[in-house]
């Protein structure tokens, strides 16, 4: 476990979605963002889980929802949700305009039976 400060919020978020599933050409439910290093990640609920595989990874342990009008945060480390927390670097989500699943294009048409 890392010594740093879990949160910094200076930090802007790593781009639009999942770099993860960007670079492999995947899609994503909904999306978390590292609250240490802004690294957007997908939830649990998707099928390659990248914000939890990088929490594994290096030790951050708080993500906060990427999602449109969603402010909550929570801790691995200490398994515990938090309905607020500081304000981080803008922007607060993926745009508005992107679809969940998403992103656009790339969500195959089953996706439901997919992560059910």
């Amino acid at each position: 476990m890392t010594t740093e400060n879990p949160i910094d919020p200076t930090v802007p978020p790593s781009g639009p979605g999942c770099v993860e599933c960007d670079a492999a050409g995947g899609w994503w439910l909904h999306l978390r963002r590292c609250a240490r290093c802004g690294h957007i990640g997908c939830c649990d609920d998707s099928p390659a889980k990248h914000a939890t595989a990088h929490a594994k990874a290096t030790g951050h342990p708080v993500i906060r929802s990427f999602e449109p009008g969603e402010t909550w945060f929570w801790n691995y480390n200490t398994s515990q949700l938090h309905e607020s927390g500081p304000q981080l670097a803008p922007p607060d989500s993926h745009p508005a305009d992107q679809p969940v699943p998403g992103p656009a294009g790339r969500v195959p048409a089953d996706w439901a039976e997919r992560i059910g």
